[in-house]
C-alpha cells in the first residue's frame, strides 16, 4: 500500500475534473482498514454516490502446486474486500442520490481458467455477490452491477509471462486485448442515470472473448 501514490493520484484526478479527492491507501481485506476508509469518505464528504470495487491481485498456479497462501490471498483480495468495502459504505450509498456499486470481476469467473483456481473461484464469487447486493439493497435504490473483463493491459497483467500473454490475445475474437478506457467506459454508464433501471446485471467487456456463455 503506497499512501503517497493514492494521494497523488487523487490530486490528478481533481486537478483534472475540477473536484475535490482524497487518496486513502487500505487492505480492503481488512475490516478495520474498510471502516476507516469509510469514515475518512464520510468526514470529507458526507456521503457517498459510487462504489467500484476494482482492487485484485493474481497469483497464478496449477491446483497441484498451489499454496494455501496463494489461494487465501487471492480470495481475501478479489471477493473478501468487495464484501467489506460494500458493507463499510453501505450507510453512505443508502444515503445518497443515486447509489451505485460496480464490481469489476473477470471472464476468468465465466470460464474457469487453468492455473487460476483461487482466481476464477473469487470472480465467480464476486459475481454472487453482486447478486445479492443488488436484491438486498434495491429497495434502497442501491444498484450493483457486475462487469466481466477479458484480458486487459495494465500493471497486473503486464506481470503475466509473454507466452501466457499471446495465448490469451489469440483468444479474443475482436484481435487486441483491452484497453482501461474500456472498462472505466461501461463503469461510467453504469453509473450514469441511463442506468437507472440495470441492476444484478453482469456485463461482459471482453472483444467476444466468452461468447456463448
Amino acid at each position: 500500500m503506497d499512501q503517497a501514490a493514492c494521494e497523488q493520484t487523487a490530486q490528478e484526478i481533481a486537478n483534472k475534473y475540477g473536484v475535490k479527492g482524497i487518496g486513502v491507501a487500505c487492505n480492503v481485506a481488512k475490516k478495520e482498514d474498510a471502516s476507516a476508509c469509510a469514515d475518512k469518505v464520510k468526514a470529507e464528504f458526507g456521503t457517498l454516490n459510487f462504489l467500484v470495487n476494482n482492487a485484485g491481485v493474481i497469483r497464478d498456479n496449477l491446483m497441484l502446486r498451489m499454496k494455501e497462501e496463494e489461494w487465501d490471498m487471492v480470495s481475501d483480495v478479489n471477493l473478501k474486500g468487495p464484501f467489506l468495502m460494500t458493507q463499510a459504505f453501505l450507510r453512505l450509498l443508502i444515503k445518497a442520490e443515486p447509489s451505485r456499486v460496480v464490481n469489476i470481476s473477470s471472464v476468468s469467473g465465466l470460464l474457469g481458467q487453468v492455473g487460476q483456481a483461487n482466481y476464477s473461484s473469487s470472480k465467480s464469487g464476486l459475481l454472487g455477490l453482486t447478486k445479492v447486493i443488488a436484491r438486498e439493497f434495491a429497495t434502497k435504490n442501491i444498484l450493483c452491477n457486475a462487469i466481466c473483463p477479458g484480458f486487459v493491459q495494465t500493471d497486473m497483467t503486464g506481470s503475466l509471462t509473454d507466452d501466457v500473454q499471446e495465448q490469451l490475445k489469440k483468444m479474443i475474437p475482436i484481435g487486441r486485448p483491452g484497453q482501461v478506457k474500456d472498462i472505466s467506459r461501461v463503469v461510467r454508464f453504469l453509473c450514469s442515470e441511463d442506468a437507472g433501471y440495470i441492476t444484478g446485471n453482469i456485463i461482459r467487456v471482453d472483444g467476444g472473448t466468452a461468447t456463448g456463455i
